[in-house]
């Protein structure tokens, strides 16, 4: 073959290779949940996430979600995200408060915002903006991951009457709530959500707060502690998503945007499926189990821990001066909204439920 031809052949199994249609590399991620992948609704969001991704990006984007039961590393997530292990985490954002109490901002702190009036901080505040600028030294995006309302305030084997009853008490408690139970006497501890009933019914603890009937009733807490009190320290506790900066910088910006996109859907979806399961619930619970009594702490301890919770901002903002400015900013923004929730939907509750009992 003369050298003429071995160009002009080269040339044309050139052109028909840039001729041809590209052939699409699919992208692979992992995520890695703090919780158990049964333990729905806070395992809803990443399994629904990749469904999500999996059917917008036709099969070429393809998320594998690992519950704790796989990785056993419950509370290591963002490390995890972080040094690359997984593109992908799950979890709550004030699991990592040792590591930057400013983290505590997007989960929920106590006496803190309604879900819809955190919502609006997030979205149209500045809740977003401080989230990127606490976890850009993480070296990951920080997206809000799902919410579970108002949680409830815990499962107690004795009834609390006075502040004296929580000197004393074992209890499991994370975040800021776990620092101002602390202010009051209780000796707090965090124990992953598989430990929580071995350790109540063996009396490793004496009470635990967990979520709220939709998710409590499944860990079966009424079981061994009969008194279940209403919520102060978690009133709006959001979930995270987390992603490594360097996976994210690296997707395409239509896959950048889808998951964006589907993160946003699926956080709400499980704020829905949450409310939904609670209501089934405490109607089951009601029927099924009256040996549970509904309490709300007395007064005085209420003051105490509302108290306790303002010397521990206090004490933060003193020698943070990041977490001073976002307690500025999240009370002043928390203010506003409840001005609106007090108008939009307090005053209608009360009223109607007036009218209901007439």
């Amino acid at each position: 073959m003369n050298k003429l031809l071995k160009i002009a052949l080269s040339t044309v199994a050139v052109s028909a290779l840039l001729a041809s249609p590209a052939v699409a590399k699919k992208i692979k991620w992992k995520l890695a949940m703090t919780w158990p992948s049964t333990l729905t609704p806070l395992a809803s969001p990443p399994i629904k996430l990749a469904e999500l991704i999996k059917k917008m990006s036709d099969g070429e984007f393809i998320i594998k979600v690992e519950g704790k039961e796989k990785h056993k590393a419950a509370l290591g997530i963002l490390d995890m995200v972080k040094g690359g292990q997984y593109q992908m985490g799950h979890s709550g954002s004030y699991y990592w408060k040792g590591k930057d109490i400013n983290t505590v901002w997007f989960t929920t702190v106590p006496f803190g915002m309604t879900p819809s009036e955190q919502y609006a901080w997030f979205y149209y505040g500045n809740g977003k903006k401080y989230m990127k600028e606490v976890y850009d030294k993480f070296g990951v995006y920080n997206y809000p991951g799902g919410n579970t309302g108002n949680q409830m305030g815990g499962w107690f084997k004795k009834e609390i009457k006075s502040v004296e009853d929580l000197k004393g008490l074992k209890m499991r408690i994370p975040g800021l709530a776990g620092e101002v139970m602390a202010k009051v006497g209780v000796n707090v501890t965090n124990i992953p959500a598989g430990e929580l009933y071995t350790a109540l019914d063996r009396g490793t603890i004496d009470a635990l707060e967990w979520v709220g009937p939709g998710m409590d009733i499944k860990m079966g807490f009424n079981k061994v502690a009969k008194y279940y009190y209403t919520g102060w320290h978690e009133p709006a506790s959001e979930m995270q998503f987390m992603i490594n900066k360097k996976a994210f910088d690296k997707l395409p910006p239509k896959y950048q945007t889808m998951l964006e996109t589907a993160m946003k859907a699926v956080s709400m979806d499980m704020y829905i499926e949450n409310f939904a399961a609670s209501a089934d619930a405490w109607a089951k619970m009601k029927k099924d189990y009256p040996g549970i009594q509904v309490k709300t702490f007395p007064k005085p301890v209420m003051e105490a821990l509302k108290k306790a919770s303002d010397e521990v901002y206090e004490g933060y903002a003193a020698k943070n001066p990041k977490f001073k400015e976002i307690l500025a900013d999240y009370k002043a923004y928390m203010k506003k909204g409840r001005d609106w929730s007090m108008m939009s939907q307090y005053y209608y509750l009360q009223t109607s439920k007036e009218l209901e009992s007439k």
